[in-house]
């Protein structure tokens, strides 16, 4: 008799608000899922041990390592990727200002960075420095230093905080 880590299970994943039917065996973390059976290899697959956030996604609104969280957990639940932060074929501002402010180098952990940042300004529209360290800190990056990083997620939040400019005629 196989164990039921073995035996496939048919789910639906809602990802980035489209329904995504998958047969995946119990033991699937949600990381490989989202990569190999759905096809969204934006997501970052590191440590698979919690420590690095490469592979942070949001559930329900709120930042997940999906290394050590099933993929069967996640069903009946909402799942935001690294593809679905973006506007279509716009960047979000958060991602726009990684990129102005040299917060990007070798890119691995900008994924998790930015989900975690998203969550941190859905939570906290206006964070103190304090709150973005803290919004950060399950992120390791090799690369930047973070200072850069927290300086995108800063101009981020108040450019996102700052009233909309109208033209005058």
């Amino acid at each position: 008799m196989s164990a039921p880590s073995d035996k496939n299970m048919d789910v639906t994943l809602e990802v980035n608000g489209v329904d995504y039917p998958v047969s995946i065996g119990y033991g699937r973390n949600l990381v490989s899922v989202l990569r190999t059976e759905i096809g969204l290899t934006g997501t970052k697959e590191g440590c698979d041990d919690c420590e690095c956030g490469a592979c942070i996604v949001l559930l329900d609104g709120q930042p997940v390592n999906s290394c050590s969280y099933l993929a069967a957990q996640a069903a009946g639940r909402s799942i935001t990727t690294i593809e679905g932060v973006m506007n279509g074929a716009e960047m979000h501002a958060l991602q726009r200002n990684l990129l102005d402010a040299g917060g990007v180098q070798c890119g691995f952990c900008t994924p998790g960075m930015i989900m975690s940042a998203t969550a941190l300004l859905a939570r906290t529209p206006t964070p103190s420095e304090e709150d973005i360290r803290i919004g950060l800190s399950g992120n390791l990056c090799r690369c930047t230093g973070y200072t850069k990083i927290i300086e995108a997620v800063a101009r981020t939040a108040a450019e996102l905080a700052a009233p909309p400019t109208t033209l005058q005629a």
